[in-house]
């Protein structure tokens, strides 16, 4: 009987994108957790790090084809949960150069998208990577190249909040408030 009422009802998928240290996982794990509805918390952090031998930091050149592979998958199981009536957040960074496979999927599952792109003040995110482990961003070159992509985000701009000012609290109760009025709708 579960599995009729969750096949009435398709969910919808929220992509937190922005810089590292914007937030997004930390924004997401709180709105998944919160939410009135059944949800996912999707950290695209962890699609890369199950590549366990040939891995490649994702913002080198040599690092498109992995890319491609880990948004494939990631695509392929948001849209997995959002059809078995799961509402997905997503997070990770997420631009224009690779938000398109997002889009076209669940286009073509009619699975509504939005996006909000997370963007604080270059110190607090730099602040923020001070305390963080892992392989995936080593040093501050790379963090403050990966902010500056996200500095003029040309058709994206519109979706972007700046939570520089804000508390976390404040910030998730903006991201909910959106994600609830469609405000960022891209499909």
């Amino acid at each position: 009987m579960a599995t009729l009422e969750a096949e009435k009802h398709v969910g919808r998928v929220l992509i937190l994108s922005g810089p590292p240290g914007s937030g997004k996982t930390t924004i997401g794990r709180i709105i998944a957790d919160t939410a009135d509805r059944p949800t996912v918390h999707l950290a695209t952090d962890g699609f890369y790090t199950c590549i366990r031998k040939g891995f490649v930091l994702p913002f080198l050149p040599d690092a498109a084809q992995q890319n491609e592979v880990v948004i494939g998958v990631l695509v392929s199981s948001l849209l997995g949960y959002a059809r078995g009536g799961y509402d997905v957040v997503v997070d990770g960074i997420i631009g224009p150069w690779s938000i398109e496979p997002f889009i076209h999927g669940t286009t073509e599952a009619a699975v509504q998208l939005q996006l909000v792109v997370l963007r604080p003040s270059l110190d607090q995110v730099m602040e923020r990577a001070k305390g963080r482990e892992g392989r995936e961003l080593i040093g501050s070159g790379p963090i403050k190249g990966l902010y500056q992509a996200f500095e003029k985000l040309g058709g994206l701009e519109p979706f972007v909040v700046n939570t520089t000012p804000q508390s976390v609290e404040e910030s998730v109760q903006e991201v909910r408030r959106c994600f609830l009025a469609q405000e960022y709708r891209l499909a």
